[in-house]
């Protein structure tokens, strides 16, 4: 791992610390995601995110294998479909096994799923924390009225919600809510799936201070105080990612890109319950 590489961390409410920038897996697999994850690590992230259902586990698990585990963060997230008390034991003992570790830094509810109790999954994932084999929990894609059902049932347990987030996606009032709560926001796709390269805006911007789109969003997403956890499968591209530590955007150019939301996003499956 490369020691020269300053990273910013998030402290959560529990105490721990999360990495600003982590490595996105969705849709890395095979020998590709082995190679990516190894690199990744070499160059100096620390954060690795991935999910049951990316089906990749066992290659990232590959990917770690000869690194100092201590100095990661790996964080998994639990099916919607798997969240009753038993089937988040047999999740979380699966994924161990998959990523060849004996804890994760961070477990998500990865959708939520009204069909079954939040308490039924929280007493479950508190049991977890308790044998240490995780040390802090989360959800995912959780709205504003998702997150406030949850606090009623484990407001003390709830440190990171993971959602889409970027310039086009801006979701200030969701950021807002976290913030009061104490809960640590993560970005997934926080380029747009790409989109916002090609972005007018974003490109006047990232001129004037000599950094790519890509460095310019994520930057934008740091300093609102969110981690960013963006997919990269070149070299190139994860090299690029750090370069997003050690300048700072003006106040204006951040209101200039808070600007050019259109609640637009690129992640909306059937399942997705966004307007509860």
């Amino acid at each position: 791992m490369n020691p020269t590489i300053n990273q910013p961390e998030f402290k959560l409410k529990d105490g721990n610390r999360i990495p600003a920038l982590g490595l996105g897996t969705l849709e890395l697999t095979g020998e590709k995601c082995i190679e990516v994850v190894k690199k990744s690590l070499q160059l100096g992230y620390k954060h690795i995110d991935t999910a049951e259902a990316y089906g990749n586990q066992k290659e990232i698990g590959k990917g770690i294998k000869n690194f100092d585990r201590k100095k990661l963060f790996i964080t998994s997230k639990i099916w919607m479909e798997n969240l009753h008390h038993d089937d988040v034991f047999k999740s979380c003992e699966k994924t161990l096994k998959e990523l060849k570790t004996d804890y994760l830094d961070l477990y998500l509810i990865h959708w939520p799923n009204r069909n079954i109790p939040l308490e039924e999954t929280f007493k479950a994932l508190e049991e977890l924390a308790k044998e240490g084999k995780i040390k802090s929990i989360g959800v995912s894609n959780f709205t504003i009225n998702h997150l406030k059902d949850a606090l009623k049932v484990a407001g003390m347990l709830i440190t990171v919600n993971q959602v889409e987030f970027h310039p086009y996606l801006y979701q200030k009032d969701l950021l807002e809510f976290c913030n009061q709560n104490k809960i640590v926001l993560t970005a997934y796709s926080p380029l747009g799936r790409g989109s916002l390269i090609k972005d007018e805006v974003i490109r006047e911007i990232s001129a004037k201070y000599k950094k790519t789109p890509a460095q310019v969003c994520l930057r934008w997403e740091l300093e609102r105080g969110v981690v960013v956890i963006p997919k990269a499968s070149s070299e190139s591209h994860l090299k690029e990612n750090l370069g997003i530590f050690g300048w700072k955007l003006s106040n204006e150019d951040i209101e200039r890109i808070d600007s050019i939301n259109s609640n637009k996003r690129f992640v909306n499956p059937t399942f997705g319950d966004f307007n509860y």
